[in-house]
């Protein structure tokens, strides 16, 4: 079995699977954020921040951008290893993205977390 350092899973399987998991996560939010605003007569301030002042919406969000940084993370390792033969480069882009999707996920936290009922 091969191992790379760089990949977010041990193997490619792990990924494949990762990749899967994360998918499912991200449609379920996408059909209950979805579902939400069409259901809603109209939405207002109050009713948004009602929404994600619950524990339970918050780890959901919490999950769905925790699924799309593994998600983000997988594709652009396969993307970049596939098409970025220069290693620096790859490396220094992988870098980017890495960084990217930490302060994406650390800027959802700061975002959802402290939000409090009205």
């Amino acid at each position: 079995m091969v191992k790379a350092a760089s990949t977010f899973g041990r193997s490619g399987s792990h990924d494949f699977i990762l990749l899967r998991a994360s998918a499912i996560i991200l449609a379920l939010y996408s059909i209950f954020m979805v579902s939400f605003l069409v259901s809603a007569d109209v939405i207002t301030y109050v009713t948004w921040t009602n929404l994600f002042a619950h524990l339970g919406m918050k780890i959901f969000t919490m999950l769905a951008l925790t699924a799309i940084l593994i998600h983000g993370w997988i594709g652009i390792f396969q993307v970049l290893t596939d098409y970025v033969k220069k290693t620096g480069l790859r490396a220094f882009l992988q870098y980017a993205v890495c960084v990217a999707l930490i302060v994406y996920w650390l800027a959802g936290l700061l975002v959802v977390w402290p939000v409090e009922g009205v």
